[in-house]
């Protein structure tokens, strides 16, 4: 015990001087405040640049400022569960692909005759030939079309399926285009959703997918829930520009007609672009992962009528000239026209890889929903509940770590202190580390620190009680000491590793409450064997050497 190695002091110190430096941002954060029913957010009208930095006025701007968020029960804030509706998307695919088959048609009018389309369910395109007899001609016309299916699951598959019964052509998409399809729709809804949320400046949100075919949505510190519905339906603006050129930095001044704008990926990048837009993403009804003629990831892309023909003049007189696609004032990408693109589809080539593609049609897309939404749950948790379970957090742990404190100096006198001293720590610890990764606290979450407190001075509890076993055996409190940790060391390793992969299944599996309680719970896990087994003995290591008592009582 006496010989405690200097390189563990340092980062036992070490690591401690970190805790507190990362955990007492949180003292300075005034996330929110009630003056009767009303609430003032930060950053909610964007009066406020950096919500944060406003709301931690004092607290040095060189220390760390990490923050843990508090979680839609302990903040308040609104909940939705929206259902989306992924048959719009097969309506809009059968409809955009109506024009193109049609004119692949009417170029074999004289062997299949007249082509004329019937009704028929929303994701299922019925067409209806003159000859009858040449149905498996117009069959396989409507098979020239198919595209392979761009997906991990899908690979060898097409995405439409075409038949053909008398006279009727019938097409559809794919069972694995639909997956596909309901992936890629899915995931660009959670990452619209994702950028209104964010745009209003509120701080970790929950957005994630749920089941097949819905979003839950939950915002702490937002007003209401009819707020957060008005803040989803808003539409990102995109379009597509001109490139006049390339510009120095944001300051250079554009000449008449134009606008300076960045790059959305490259900070020290600015394009200098022809103000008014070619087309916008009000006319872009498709836009998803491809392949070019090499086979190397690409984006595929589709205009409205009134957008193809814009699109198709233009790019018919500015062949080999860059081309600008603008997402909220950033410029996502800049290709260059390498050929005139009739009928409104064309393909974006690079060096992307598959992610990078995939992502860029999210981002090509994200103008507006790829389909309507239905909110089947709406609520809104008032500031004052959250604040009255910050209070009622506060006071169970206050109580719990009392009651704790009471009970380890009762039974072991100074040494239940020091190890409620490394209990305070440990706290720190968890708080610390939340606010470094950015998790969020929920009420569940509190439950986990509480509950820490009550199994964190388990492994003090084991060493203490090996020491006093040593003791009575007359071995020498130093000796004592070293016998005491070296004997619970197994006990306390066995108790933890499986207490940590109980947390450990909480966390993978479960969801929502129970991943926010597994959070606490691991870290403080984590925590409790640092304090116990060398905050502890470096605390008790110090004491010995600066007193240097000949007996000792545990």
């Amino acid at each position: 015990m006496q010989h405690f190695p200097l390189w563990k002091r340092i980062l036992v110190i070490g690591l401690c001087l970190a805790g507190f430096a990362l955990g007492v941002p949180n003292l300075f954060y005034n996330r929110v405040e009630a003056h009767n029913d009303a609430v003032t957010v930060l950053e909610r009208d964007g009066a406020v640049t950096d919500a944060q930095s406003a709301a931690m006025a004092g607290w040095p701007a060189w220390m760390p400022s990490g923050l843990v968020n508090l979680g839609l029960d302990v903040r308040g804030g609104a909940h939705l569960l929206a259902e989306v509706h992924l048959a719009e998307v097969y309506k809009a695919r059968m409809d955009g692909l109506w024009p193109e088959l049609r004119k692949a048609l009417a170029d074999e009018r004289q062997v299949i005759g007249s082509i004329r389309r019937v009704p028929s369910t929303p994701d299922v395109l019925k067409i209806q030939i003159g000859n009858a007899d040449q149905i498996a001609r117009a069959v396989e016309v409507a098979r020239a079309l198919a595209r392979p299916v761009v997906s991990m699951t899908g690979v060898g598959s097409s995405d439409i399926e075409v038949t053909g019964t008398g006279d009727t052509l019938t097409v559809k998409l794919s069972a694995a285009e639909q997956t596909a399809t309901d992936d890629r729709t899915m995931q660009q809804s959670l990452e619209i959703v994702r950028r209104r949320v964010d745009a209003a400046g509120t701080r970790e949100p929950t957005i994630m997918r749920q089941g097949a075919d819905r979003i839950l949505i939950e915002v702490p510190g937002i007003g209401s829930a009819a707020e957060l519905k008005g803040l989803i339906g808003t539409t990102a603006k995109l379009t597509f520009h001109q490139v006049v050129g390339r510009a120095a930095s944001a300051e250079q001044r554009p000449g008449p007609g134009q606008e300076i704008l960045p790059d959305a990926n490259d900070k020290t990048a600015f394009y200098i672009l022809d103000s008014l837009p070619v087309v916008t993403g009000d006319e872009l009804t498709d836009a998803r992962p491809d392949s070019d003629q090499n086979g190397m990831p690409a984006v595929a892309f589709r205009f409205n009528a009134t957008g193809a023909r814009a699109f198709g003049d233009y790019t018919a007189n500015h062949i080999g000239e860059p081309f600008a696609i603008v997402l909220d004032g950033k410029v996502i990408s800049a290709p260059v026209i390498q050929t005139h693109i009739a009928g409104g589809s064309g393909v974006i080539t690079g060096r992307f890889s598959v992610q990078q593609a995939t992502d860029l049609a999210l981002l090509l897309r994200a103008g507006a929903l790829p389909a309507g939404m239905t909110f089947l749950e709406e609520r809104t948790i008032g500031p004052e509940l959250g604040a009255d379970s910050i209070q009622a957090g506060m006071i169970a742990s206050a109580i719990g770590f009392a009651a704790v404190v009471v009970f380890m100096i009762a039974s072991y006198g100074l040494f239940g202190f020091f190890a409620s001293v490394a209990l305070a720590i440990n706290v720190i610890f968890i708080i610390a580390f939340m606010s470094l990764i950015g998790a969020t606290l929920t009420m569940p979450g509190i439950a986990g620190i509480v509950l820490t407190m009550g199994t964190a001075v388990d492994a003090n509890v084991l060493i203490f009680e090996r020491v006093r076993e040593e003791l009575r055996r007359g071995i020498a409190p130093v000796r004592a000491f070293d016998i005491g940790y070296d004997k619970a060391m197994s006990a306390i390793v066995d108790a933890n590793v499986t207490h940590f992969m109980v947390g450990m299944i909480l966390f993978v599996l479960g969801a929502g409450p129970v991943r926010g309680f597994a959070v606490t719970l691991l870290i403080g896990i984590v925590a409790s064997i640092f304090t116990a087994l060398w905050l502890v003995r470096l605390i008790i290591a110090e004491w010995y050497a600066w007193r240097r008592p000949k007996t000792i009582v545990v």
